[in-house]
This record gives structure tokens, C-alpha cells and sequence, in this order.
């Protein structure tokens, strides 16, 4: 279906698009998509460290600066309305290169109308995660978002 299409892009890093994907997913409050994202950047070999810390990405001290620019971005897209910078996009299109700055673009948008369809339908985390013994996703602090 649709998500295997978004899955099969291939322009973008593996660990970026997967931080980008749970970063959207976060901001929403979607913890289906959190934790299905999780879970498959096990299955995929990922950075699976990294990946527990997006729900607390800005205080975490793990991420590189572009990561951090990539979360960002996908955090800022999800807004209403979207608050993304001309110059954060000029950024991410400059190291990232135009192919895989529209992957990240679409691929933050398919995520946002996915985990937006989640929440309003009350889907919730299945634990996935736990289920292959991944540690819970790091939490955010006071001022964060806790995905229901």
C-alpha cells in the first residue's frame, strides 16, 4: 500500500528518513507510528540508540547537526500552519542535495497525514517495540510532547 510506497524512496539516508518519520510522528502524538518506527529501524539495522532518543531529540546530546536540522524541519512541517524557514530549507537543500530534500519533504507529509488519521482514530501504540525487547523510547522532559 501506501506506506510500502513511501518506504520504497530511496534518496534519502536510511537513519535521517527514520528520524525524520518518528520526529513527525512525535510532534503529533501519534506513539503507533512512534513505535512502529522504532521497531523497524531494529529490523532494518539502524541506529536503534538514536532512534529511542527523537521523542527528546532537542535534549538529547546524540544527534549530529544535520539530524538535528532534519528533525527540525520534520517537526515544523507538522505544525498549523507549518512553520518551516526559508532558511532551514535552504539548509537541509544544501546538504542534502534536491532529490533527497523532496523525499524528506514527502516522506514528513505522508507521515503527517498517517499519524494524524492514527490519532483521530484513537489508534495507539501496539508494542511493537517491546515485543523484539527494544528499551522504552526515551521520554521528553516538562515542555515536551508525550505521544497518547
Amino acid at each position: 500500500g501506501f506506506g510500502r510506497k513511501v518506504d520504497s524512496w530511496n534518496r534519502l539516508d536510511r537513519d535521517l528518513a527514520s528520524f525524520a518519520s518518528m520526529a513527525a510522528a512525535a510532534a503529533i502524538g501519534c506513539s503507533f507510528c512512534l513505535d512502529l518506527h522504532y521497531f523497524m529501524t531494529h529490523n532494518r539495522g539502524l541506529d536503534e540508540a538514536k532512534a529511542r532518543e527523537v521523542p527528546r531529540w532537542r535534549e538529547s546530546a546524540v544527534f549530529t547537526p544535520l539530524e538535528r536540522s532534519v528533525m527540525e524541519y520534520a517537526e515544523a512541517m507538522c505544525q498549523t500552519p507549518p512553520t518551516v524557514t526559508d532558511e532551514l530549507s535552504a539548509e537541509l537543500l544544501e546538504a542534502l542535495g534536491a532529490p533527497a530534500m523532496l523525499e524528506l519533504t514527502f516522506r514528513v507529509g505522508a507521515m503527517n497525514m498517517t499519524a494524524r488519521g492514527n490519532v483521530a482514530l484513537g489508534i495507539r501504540s501496539q508494542e511493537f517495540a517491546a515485543s523484539c525487547g527494544l528499551p522504552p523510547l526515551a521520554a521528553p522532559t516538562a515542555g515536551g510532547r508525550t505521544p497518547a
